[in-house]
């Protein structure tokens, strides 16, 4: 049948354990994930949920860095920042946007390495949309440097919802321990090749990220696939989503309304590519080649690393990871930092020919 795709082997594991997280967590996409290597190899979930249950102490203090290249002329102190359910435009301090860009990306209970790694990726894309917009003012910013929605934890949140998110309970331990990470990295960025980079993130990797040329119209160096196997002990690493004929045909539409559904439903879908990743990269879907990412969108999938079957008037999509799965893994950064590595470590597994430097103060 066509829409039957073998795909992978089962990757046993008999040496990592992952600490229990004490948040289940799904990041927004775009702030937004199985391969291990070059392998397109998938853990199944009843190894999966077995080193979920594996509980390791983590690692608490906090390793200084390793190295700062020099001095980047690239930095503010402040941006300007549109609401995209209000449609006002606040001007956040540099200090604030960091500490609420992680609270709003990255779960709290997260090792601080994990934390300050990713302050370094959202002060950086922060950064690259700063320039970005200085060079070639989009209109729909209203003269912004970019956009959040602070409402749905998208992007960035002030210190109030994030205690309001974390409970009485946890609102100090989890706001103090936020703003250390960030507070420590402050000043650091990523360069490549003297400006600021795009520093994609995603919630899970299928075991190995995604170079970005994959996923969106061009590729980047710094944007190249890399190890991530701490990504298969991530909760919900590995879903199902069922849906029937109907209900497929409906979502697809709403979507995509040229499509053509005369053909026999088992016809519907044909797996055509993937990447060196295990990302779906090209999928035929009632005649019309499409990228994995389109079907992802349309039918509400977590991520285009995928598997699909047909049976009983139901479609079956087994998926892995969580999220374009390009740039850093959230989770396996997580993992990375449990098992001992530092931010800068972390940043440099994740964005292939990267330097960090101290970012130049600039008042807006």
């Amino acid at each position: 049948m066509k829409v039957k795709f073998l795909f992978g082997a089962i990757f046993v594991i008999s040496v990592f354990l992952i600490p229990l997280l004490a948040l289940r967590y799904s990041p927004p996409e775009g702030a937004h994930p199985a391969a291990v290597g070059s392998a397109s190899a998938h853990i199944n979930s009843r190894t999966a949920k077995t080193a979920n249950e594996a509980y390791s102490t983590p690692k608490t203090e906090s390793t200084p860095i390793i190295s700062v290249d020099g001095t980047s002329e690239y930095g503010v102190d402040s941006f300007k920042i549109l609401d995209r359910t209000t449609g006002k435009i606040a001007i956040v301090s540099l200090r604030d946007y960091v500490r609420g860009a992680v609270a709003s990306e990255m779960p709290a209970a997260f090792h601080p390495e994990a934390l300050k790694a990713q302050a370094v990726a959202a002060h950086t894309y922060a950064l690259y949309n700063y320039y970005q917009q200085q060079r070639s003012p989009d209109p729909a910013l209203k003269g912004a440097d970019f956009s959040a929605d602070p409402s749905r934890r998208e992007g960035y949140i002030t210190e109030q919802t994030a205690r309001e998110f974390y409970g009485e309970a946890y609102a100090d331990f989890y706001w103090d321990k936020i703003c250390t990470a960030a507070d420590e990295v402050l000043q650091y960025i990523m360069e490549h090749d003297g400006e600021p980079i795009v520093a994609a993130y995603h919630a899970i990797s299928a075991g190995q990220t995604e170079d970005s040329g994959n996923v969106w119209r061009s590729s980047v160096p710094y944007l190249a696939p890399a190890e991530s196997i701490g990504c298969v002990f991530a909760p919900d690493y590995e879903t199902v989503t069922k849906l029937t004929v109907d209900e497929a045909r409906r979502l697809l539409l709403a979507k995509l309304p040229q499509l053509d559904f005369s053909a026999p439903p088992e016809d519907w879908f044909y797996i055509l590519e993937r990447s060196d990743s295990g990302y779906v990269t090209q999928i035929e879907v009632a005649g019309e080649i499409l990228h994995g990412k389109d079907i992802r969108e349309a039918l509400g999938l977590r991520s285009h690393c995928l598997e699909l079957d047909y049976a009983g008037n139901v479609f079956t999509f087994t998926v892995w990871g969580h999220g374009h799965g390009v740039g850093l893994s959230q989770y396996g950064a997580d993992f990375m930092a449990r098992q001992g590595s530092t931010f800068e470590e972390i940043l440099q597994n994740y964005y292939s020919g990267v330097v960090i430097k101290k970012a130049s103060s600039q008042s807006r």
